[in-house]
C-alpha cells in the first residue's frame, strides 16, 4: 500500500521529507555522481482516449453545477492517486541525498484571465489519503476563485519583494536562499505555495490551445515530476484493414527524474494513470484505495 506513514524525525531528515536510509548502492551513488535534477531527466509521452472521460463529465455536470467538472480535475486526481499508491514517485534528490516526501502535493499555474497582460498565480494543493475527485474538484474551485479574486499566496508575495530591492541585493539574497534550499532550510513563509516543492508540477497547455511537449525540471525545490497537458484533438484509430474510427484524445508529457525509480516502476505507474483516466469512476474512491489495473 501506498500511504506515507509519519515517523519520528531523525538526524538527516528534512522538515518536508525523510532521508531514505539503507538504500541500495546505486541510489546512493547516483545522488553523488549525478547531482543535478535537470541532468537526469527522462521524458514519457502518453495519449489518453477521452471517450470515457467525456461520458463521465457529462454525468457529473448534469443539473445545476456551480463549478463544472473538467478533464483537468480528473487528471489532477489521477496523478495524486498514482503518487499515493506508488510512493517512489513521491521521492526526490537534493544535495546528493535521497528523500521520501512527507505529503503528496501538486501545483499548477492559474491565469486571472486569458490575455497577454494577465498575471499568473501559483496554486498549491495537498492531497490527503481520504480525498477523491469530488474533494479535489472543490479544492481547485476554491483555489481558482481565490486567485481570480485578486488574492495572492505567500510565494507570490515573497517574489514581489525582490522587484522592490536593488538588483545586487536581490541577487545576493537569492544565492543565499539557494544554499538554504539545498539543505531544506528555506522558511515556510517563502515556499509554502511554491510549485517547485510539490510532488508533481502540472501545466495545462491545452487550456491555451497549445500542444503537449517537454518541460525541464528545476534545480530549485524538490519536484521530480513535471506534467504537460496538451490540447484535445481528434485522433484516427487504425487496424490492419485501415481506418476504423476517430476518437477524441489528449496527450500527456511527463518529464521525470530517472534517479527516483527504475523504468519498470515508471511503466507500471503510467499504466495505472492511463487506467484511471480511462475508468474515471475509480477516482470517486479514496486516493489510498488500491486499484486492480493489471
Amino acid at each position: 500500500m501506498a500511504e506515507n506513514k509519519p515517523t519520528p524525525k531523525r538526524w538527516g531528515d528534512r522538515k518536508d521529507a525523510k532521508l531514505i536510509r539503507g538504500e541500495d548502492a546505486l541510489h546512493f551513488i547516483m545522488g553523488v555522481v549525478y547531482p543535478s535534477r535537470p541532468d537526469n531527466e527522462a521524458y514519457i509521452s502518453e495519449r489518453i482516449d477521452l471517450t470515457a472521460i467525456n461520458e463521465y463529465l457529462e454525468k457529473k455536470n448534469a443539473g445545476d453545477v456551480d463549478f463544472k467538472y473538467t478533464f483537468f480535475h480528473l487528471i489532477v486526481t489521477a496523478l495524486v492517486k498514482v503518487a499515493t499508491l506508488r510512493p517512489k514517485l513521491n521521492r526526490f534528490y537534493v544535495n546528493g541525498n535521497y528523500y521520501q516526501r512527507n505529503k503528496v502535493t501538486t501545483a499548477f499555474v492559474v491565469k486571472k484571465e486569458f490575455s497577454d497582460s494577465s498575471e499568473e498565480k501559483m496554486a498549491f494543493l495537498e492531497a490527503k489519503p481520504e480525498d477523491n475527485v469530488d474533494t479535489i474538484h472543490n479544492i481547485i474551485r476554491d483555489i481558482v476563485r481565490s486567485t481570480r479574486s485578486g488574492k495572492q499566496n505567500s510565494t507570490d508575495d515573497s517574489m514581489d519583494l525582490f522587484n522592490r530591492m536593488p538588483r545586487f541585493l536581490a541577487k545576493a539574497i537569492l544565492h543565499f536562499l539557494m544554499f538554504l534550499d539545498r539543505h531544506g532550510w528555506v522558511p515556510d513563509s517563502l515556499i509554502a505555495d511554491d510549485p517547485n516543492y510539490s510532488t508533481v508540477f502540472i501545466s495545462n497547455l491545452g487550456s491555451i490551445k497549445l500542444k503537449c511537449g517537454y518541460h525541464h525540471l528545476s534545480t530549485w525545490g524538490t519536484a521530480s515530476i513535471f506534467v504537460i497537458i496538451g490540447e484535445k484533438k481528434w485522433t484516427p484509430l487504425y487496424d490492419k484493414n485501415g481506418l476504423v474510427k476517430m476518437y477524441e484524445s489528449l496527450d500527456l508529457g511527463l518529464t521525470v527524474d530517472e534517479r527516483i525509480a527504475d523504468g519498470y516502476y515508471y511503466m507500471r505507474s503510467i499504466k495505472l494513470l492511463k487506467y484511471l483516466l480511462e475508468h474515471p469512476e475509480e477516482l470517486e474512491k479514496p486516493l489510498s484505495e488500491e486499484v486492480a489495473y493489471e
